[in-house]
C-alpha cells in the first residue's frame, strides 16, 4: 500500500463543526492527509486550520487555491500562517482554477493562466523565505512586500496541472503536481511530464469515490458531475489530449447545442466508471491503489453522493478497512 492516504475536507453530510470527531479519528484509521478545495463551498484554509488542532498528526494540503482570486501577498500570508500553525505538515497546492470560478463568480479576467501560475510560484518561493519582493512579473507586479510571519519550514508548493505545459511547470518549478478528473490509467500519461527532471516529485490525485452506491445510482450522479466539469474548456482540452475525444464528442456536441438531457445520455458508462469509483468499499480501495501503482504519491479521496452519516463510508475506505 501507499505510504500516504488522504481524504478531502469537509466531508459531505456533516456540518463543519461536526467534523471534529471524524477528523480526530482519521490517523487511527490509517489516513495520513487531509486536503481542502476551494470552489463554492468552504474556503481552502479554514477546514485545514481546524484539522490542524483536531488531529495534529495529519498532513494538511490545499487542492487547490486559485491564483487569480487572492492577491499574491494575501496568498503568501495565508500560506505562511497555516505553515507556522502546523510546522512541517502543510503543503500549498495552487492552480488556475477555471474561467467559471474566476470570471463568472469573481469577476476577475482569466488571462494568461500558465504565466499567472508560473509567476505566483516564483513570487511564493521568495515571499515564504521572508525575502523582500520588488518584482515585475509578466502577470502582476509586487512592490516592496516582506512577510512579517515567516514559517521555519516553508511549505512545498504544488501546481494543479492537466496538460504537458503545466505538468512540466509543476515538476520544474513546483514541488510536484495536483491532478484530478483522470483515471488510474491516465496517471501513466501525466506522471512522466511531472517527473522529467526529478523522479521523486510528488503527485497528488483527487479521486472521486462513491462507496456502496449501486451502479445505476452511481452512474447517474457521475454523469451529472462529468457534464458539469468536462464541458469547462480546460477540462475538455485535457480529455481530448488524453484521447477521449471519440467517447465524449457526442456529449460535447449535445451540450453546445443546448440539449442537456441528451448530453447526459451521451456519456458512456465506461467513462463514468473510469473517472468516478463506485461499488463496495473494498473494491474502491483496490481502485484507489491502482492510481498509486501507476505513479500517484498521495491519493486523496473525494467522497461524493453520501447520504446520511458519512462516518461508515470513511471507515470503509480507510487503508485499514
Amino acid at each position: 500500500m501507499t505510504k500516504r492516504w488522504g481524504i478531502t475536507l469537509p466531508v459531505g453530510g456533516l456540518s463543519l463543526p461536526d467534523q471534529r470527531e471524524l477528523v480526530a479519528s482519521l490517523p487511527d484509521l490509517g489516513y495520513t492527509d487531509v486536503w481542502s478545495a476551494e470552489a463554492n463551498e468552504t474556503d481552502a484554509f479554514t477546514p485545514l486550520a481546524l484539522a490542524s488542532v483536531w488531529a495534529p498528526a495529519l498532513r494538511l494540503g490545499t487542492a487547490i487555491v486559485p491564483v487569480f482570486t487572492r492577491g499574491p501577498a494575501t496568498l503568501a500570508m495565508s500560506a505562511a500562517t497555516l505553515a507556522a500553525a502546523a510546522p512541517g505538515r502543510f503543503a500549498l497546492g495552487i492552480g488556475t482554477s477555471s474561467d467559471v470560478i474566476v470570471e463568472r463568480w469573481n469577476d476577475i479576467p482569466f488571462q494568461e493562466p500558465y504565466k499567472r501560475v508560473r509567476d505566483t510560484v516564483r513570487f511564493l518561493r521568495a515571499a515564504l523565505r521572508g525575502e523582500k519582493v520588488t518584482e515585475t512579473y509578466d502577470t502582476f507586479t509586487v512592490r516592496g512586500f516582506t512577510a512579517q510571519l515567516v514559517p521555519d519550514e516553508p511549505p512545498p508548493v504544488l501546481v494543479a496541472a492537466l496538460r504537458p505545459g503545466m505538468l512540466r511547470l509543476a515538476g520544474r518549478e513546483g514541488d510536484g503536481a495536483v491532478v484530478n478528473w483522470l483515471s488510474a490509467q491516465d496517471v501513466r500519461t501525466v506522471a512522466p511530464y511531472v517527473r522529467e527532471r526529478d523522479p521523486d516529485k510528488e503527485i497528488v490525485a483527487r479521486i472521486f469515490v462513491m462507496p456502496g452506491a449501486d451502479p445505476d445510482t452511481a452512474r447517474a450522479l457521475g454523469r451529472r458531475m462529468i457534464a458539469a466539469y468536462l464541458n469547462v474548456p480546460v477540462y475538455r482540452a485535457f480529455h481530448e489530449w488524453l484521447g477521449r475525444g471519440d467517447d465524449l464528442g457526442p456529449m460535447w456536441k449535445a451540450w453546445s447545442d443546448g440539449d442537456r438531457a441528451a448530453a447526459l445520455r451521451a456519456i458512456p458508462d465506461a467513462v463514468v466508471d473510469q473517472l468516478v469509483l463506485h461499488g463496495p468499499a473494498a473494491h474502491c480501495r483496490e481502485r484507489i491503489q491502482h492510481y498509486v501503482d501507476n505513479g500517484v504519491t498521495t491519493p486523496v479521496i473525494h467522497l461524493v453522493g453520501a447520504e446520511g452519516d458519512p462516518v461508515p463510508l470513511v471507515h470503509g475506505l480507510a487503508p485499514t478497512g
